[in-house]
């Protein structure tokens, strides 16, 4: 058993009563709606930032309804950046099936994301806490500007680390550390916890978006094509990395590929096979490595029961080994 389905199985209980908050707040009297939030969520997602709300509240001292209502609005939101990227990406693959826009229109698409961000913020009220509200409300700031970020990066064909990881703070990570600061709230964490989860949020968001973006380095069944970044103009870490340390010539003939954006498949397995080559796979899982020693850190520094330090390490162990 994956170290996921093991955290998922220990939490089994919480995640059920989620899902019954999750479909209360999509319900709607409208086919076409009602259509569309079906297909997506009757799509198998790992239900990761919810899972780190209900756990982190249940670390810090209990689960109450306020904290699922917080699950659902970071998943709610999360749901609705993952149909507005799809759009903007031009991307018609979504976890192994055929995204939202691919099988209506971008119009449709884009209508139905905005419902769901309102409804994200609609659920966020239901938490009663204005602290909460603020967090969600900057978060869509942060995914937004993240997400611009981004397309200039692409657009411009920036290679640049420190670029790189300002916007993962902002578009992975961001959602991460506002699922877990949701769920230390909404536990009972005094401010000093709050910070240090706070922290930690970030780390692991980090961790989880390079983890993300070595998968594309690999032929592997992980609901997206190979190289698929590349044909969008992401220049992600591994492949920041070769570039700044290969040879010059080297370094130039892949850039040349690059700006010229003649994507063909055997462009992108040259791409592909030069990062693996130049040491980049190897400084994005050295970048993984040294962020769980630090988030284990803080978890050490947490007062903890037996049970939640184990899962919260079971849960990094996971973050670093994870297989899709």
């Amino acid at each position: 058993m994956d170290q996921g389905q093991q955290i998922r199985d220990l939490l089994r209980q919480e995640l059920f009563r989620f899902e019954e908050y999750l479909q209360a707040s999509v319900r709607s009297d409208n086919p076409l709606i009602s259509e569309m939030l079906g297909y997506l969520f009757n799509t198998s997602g790992k239900r990761l930032r919810p899972l780190l709300v209900l756990m982190t509240a249940k670390a810090c001292g209990g689960i109450i309804p306020e904290t699922y209502h917080g699950a659902v609005t970071v998943e709610l939101l999360h749901t609705a950046t993952l149909v507005h990227d799809d759009v903007i990406d031009k991307s018609d693959i979504r976890r192994g099936k055929r995204s939202l826009h691919a099988i209506y229109d971008n119009t449709q698409a884009v209508l139905l994301g905005d419902y769901l961000l309102s409804t994200a913020l609609k659920e966020s009220v239901k938490t009663k806490d204005l602290n909460i509200i603020q967090i969600i409300s900057e978060l869509g700031q942060n995914l937004a500007e993240g997400e611009l970020n981004q397309f200039t990066l692409a657009d411009k064909i920036i290679v640049d680390e420190a670029a790189y990881f300002d916007v993962i703070d902002k578009k992975t990570a961001s959602l991460i550390r506002a699922s877990i600061t949701i769920g230390a709230i909404t536990g009972g964490a005094d401010r000093a916890m709050l910070s240090s989860f706070s922290k930690l949020g970030s780390i692991l968001g980090i961790c989880f978006q390079i983890r993300d973006d070595i998968f594309d380095y690999f032929k592997r069944d992980v609901g997206k094509p190979t190289g698929n970044d590349i044909r969008e103009g992401k220049i992600t870490l591994p492949m920041i990395y070769a570039l700044q340390h290969a040879s010059d010539a080297i370094s130039d003939e892949m850039m040349q590929l690059i700006t010229s954006r003649n994507y063909t498949d055997k462009n992108i397995t040259r791409l592909l096979a030069f990062a693996r080559e130049q040491g980049g796979i190897d400084y994005a899982y050295g970048k993984i490595d040294a962020l769980i020693a630090e988030a284990e850190e803080i978890v050490s520094g947490f007062h903890f029961s037996e049970e939640m330090e184990s899962l919260m390490r079971l849960f990094l162990s996971y973050l670093k080994n994870r297989k899709y």
